[in-house]
Order: structure tokens, then C-alpha cells, then sequence
């Protein structure tokens, strides 16, 4: 019971200093961002930036799995990431239907495998 309790509290606490760390940088930036037009060069810079975090965010996972990703086979994956990409664009550019639909077909696959 003690070493539940200690997990919970830790997490607890885990939780509530990456809050505290969070939330005003997203508050600053979003009182700063308002002012910005879309168009503006900066925002176009900043939309580079983070697509391309979220490109190597996803090469990453392909090439070099951690933990039970590192089980799946890299055709796999790669299979689900190609899909991904694929249902990202069909869905007229709408990331949360890419990222479901390769966590779908990642899923599907594995199970299908095994």
C-alpha cells in the first residue's frame, strides 16, 4: 500500500510542477500571439519550425523505437506512418485523423502479425 501511495504522490507532484513550468510560457504566448497576422513572416517561420519538430519527432519513432515500439517490426511502422501521412492529407491537412489513423493501422498490423 505504501509503495501505491508513493507512486501516486509522486506523480501528483510530477503533474503539478509541469504545470507550473507550462501554462504561463502558453498564456505569454498566447497574450504576444494574438497581435501576429498569420501571414506575417514570423508566423510562417514559427509553423516551419514546429512542422518540422513534429517531422523529426516522427522519423525518430520510425527509425529508432523506444520501449514496446521497439517490438513492432520497422515495416510496420513504417506502414503506419505512411498511412498516417496519407490520411493526413486526405483529411484535408487535419493532423489529429493522421495521427489516429497511423496509430489504427499500426494496431491493426501488429494484431493481424501476431
Amino acid at each position: 500500500m505504501n509503495d501505491y501511495l508513493g507512486t501516486y504522490e509522486a506523480t501528483l507532484i510530477l503533474l503539478v510542477v509541469a504545470i507550473l513550468a507550462h501554462e504561463p510560457f502558453r498564456w505569454l504566448g498566447l497574450y504576444l500571439g494574438r497581435q501576429i497576422s498569420p501571414d506575417s513572416e514570423i508566423f510562417v517561420w514559427v509553423r516551419a519550425v514546429a512542422t518540422s519538430l513534429v517531422a523529426a519527432l516522427v522519423a525518430r519513432l520510425l527509425l529508432f523505437p523506444a520501449g514496446e515500439l521497439a517490438s513492432v517490426d520497422l515495416w510496420i511502422r513504417v506502414l503506419a506512418g505512411v498511412s498516417g501521412g496519407v490520411i493526413y492529407f486526405a483529411a484535408r491537412r487535419h493532423m489529429p485523423a493522421g495521427v489516429c489513423g497511423a496509430a489504427i493501422v499500426l494496431i491493426a498490423a501488429e494484431l493481424i502479425t501476431k
